[in-house]
């Protein structure tokens, strides 16, 4: 995965589809709102309550896409490297948890 890039094409996109970036307390607000939907249709389609018919052609791809551009947003406002963060957090995670899942009797 390449979040880089992704980062240069939402700064395209804003540049030239928008006027200017949210403020970060606005998208911050929009990513919550986002993860909402995705909760939505989560809780309704996997977990045990119904789902209105209003809500059976959500899609849940559109939702999760949603959330990933206004993070990258966010990313690209606060002067974040999404690429290096993420980098460094899958190694700090892949050796701190190890062999943590594996050890869970929880998850056998």
């Amino acid at each position: 995965m390449n979040l880089k890039n992704s980062q240069l094409e939402v700064d395209n996109w804003i540049k030239n589809h928008g006027v200017r970036y949210f403020n970060e307390l606005t998208n911050m607000a929009q990513l919550t709102e986002e993860v909402g939907e995705v909760a939505r249709i989560i809780a309704r389609r996997y977990g045990e309550q119904s789902e209105k018919e209003s809500d059976k052609n959500k899609d849940l791809g559109e939702e999760l896409a949603d959330v990933v551009f206004v993070v990258l947003c966010l990313a690209n406002q606060t002067g974040i490297d999404l690429q290096d963060a993420f980098d460094k957090k899958l190694d700090l995670k892949t050796n701190r948890d190890h062999d943590r899942h594996q050890n869970n009797q929880k998850l056998k």
